[in-house]
């Protein structure tokens, strides 16, 4: 099972000091970040996409070079690609050059974006989010998997006899995962190409997540890939610790009561009894995220969101060491001695360059 984190890149103001980093200063904080969780041997580092103030990751593709230039071992990844308004072509070969930069090491997350007023700078509709989805990204696994493209649909101009560069590392595109907080018709088409499907799994209970998992693999199996229980899966989550509860939920709860997201709503308290956030001790962190095996059955990427609300660059680092040293190796030791020997681990590529050439030679 993998382990890792993900950011959305907010430029949020510290509400215990009153200070807001500058845009240079989260970007630079985000390389950080970065290169602590593979220094203390996460698995997987994820950046949102987003245009709109105030989120500096409008260029994930840049800064995922740049932190693979700095790394060993670290799977890069999104946390989303934005498949309705990002042109298919461009995600194509942006994404083809950084699986060779990377040397495999990448992966990506598709999703449709939620924030209205992006679309049209882009010259989208929102109200076209759901087919955009899916002709892009219909158009996309095309455009990876066949040398000249004849191509004709709705929401762009046709392409005649069209060649992607470069070419996907080893002829095998990346893996995709498509990422949702509540839609099933990403769900439905994570299912439909066998792709993986990642849960947000932050702001709503685990009985939703639940849904929307059974969800995906009921058609994960409809569609012929395997079993149910056999379909990719990853989760979202959020955590904050100290060394005990107490000083955990004291330190951290101005930044919850002040969060642009979901700040000046319900208290601390209401929130973690009711969503996947977990503030406490290292051991309520391990407690309950192998609670989260209870509802969605074994999965195999688990990334939590770990510098949002204007948290420090210092304490988010302190927050990578616990989980690093003290969280992820329980987890994994738990979670691989209840995974039954059937359900696969999370594809690399190295993982699909072999299934692909046993394919080759069947």
């Amino acid at each position: 099972m993998q382990f890792g984190i993900f950011t959305v890149g907010d430029v949020t103001a510290d509400p215990t000091t009153g200070t807001t980093p500058t845009e240079h200063e989260r970007i630079k904080a985000t390389i950080a970040i970065a290169k602590k969780a593979d220094e203390v041997g996460l698995d997987v580092f994820a950046t949102g996409q987003h245009h709109n103030p105030p989120f500096i990751p409008s260029a994930p593709t840049t800064t995922l070079a740049y932190i693979a230039a700095q790394t060993e071992r670290i799977i890069l990844s999104t946390s989303t690609t934005l498949i309705t308004t990002t042109d298919p072509v461009r995600i194509a070969e942006d994404y083809a050059t950084l699986q060779h930069l990377t040397d495999g090491r990448m992966d990506l997350m598709m999703g449709r974006g939620n924030t209205g007023p992006v679309y049209p700078w882009f010259g989208k509709d929102i109200r076209d989010g759901i087919p955009l989805a899916i002709e892009n990204y219909a158009l996309l696994r095309r455009l990876w998997r066949e040398e000249a493209v004849n191509w004709e649909g709705k929401y762009r101009t046709p392409l005649q006899g069209f060649t992607s560069t470069p070419r996907p590392l080893d002829g095998v595109p990346p893996f995709v995962w498509h990422g949702s907080i509540r839609s099933p018709e990403i769900a439905e088409q994570a299912a439909y190409y066998g792709d993986g499907f990642f849960s947000n799994h932050i702001f709503w209970p685990g009985s939703h997540t639940a849904k929307m998992v059974q969800l995906y693999r009921r058609r994960f199996e409809h569609y012929g890939h395997g079993s149910a229980d056999q379909a990719i899966v990853g989760l979202g989550g959020q955590v904050f610790m100290r060394k005990n509860s107490q000083d955990a939920v004291r330190e951290f709860r101005p930044y919850f009561d002040n969060a642009p997201v979901y700040g000046h709503g319900p208290s601390l308290e209401e929130f973690t009894s009711q969503t996947p956030l977990t503030v406490g001790s290292p051991q309520e962190v391990i407690e309950r995220t192998l609670g989260f095996r209870e509802y969605v059955g074994d999965y195999q990427r688990q990334l939590f969101l770990m510098d949002h609300a204007g948290l420090p660059l210092k304490t988010v680092l302190e927050q990578l060491d616990l989980l690093g040293e003290e969280v992820v190796p329980v987890l994994r030791k738990e979670f691989e001695a209840m995974r039954p020997s059937h359900v696969p681990d999370a594809p690399t590529h190295a993982s699909l360059v072999a299934a692909a050439t046993a394919e080759e030679l069947s």
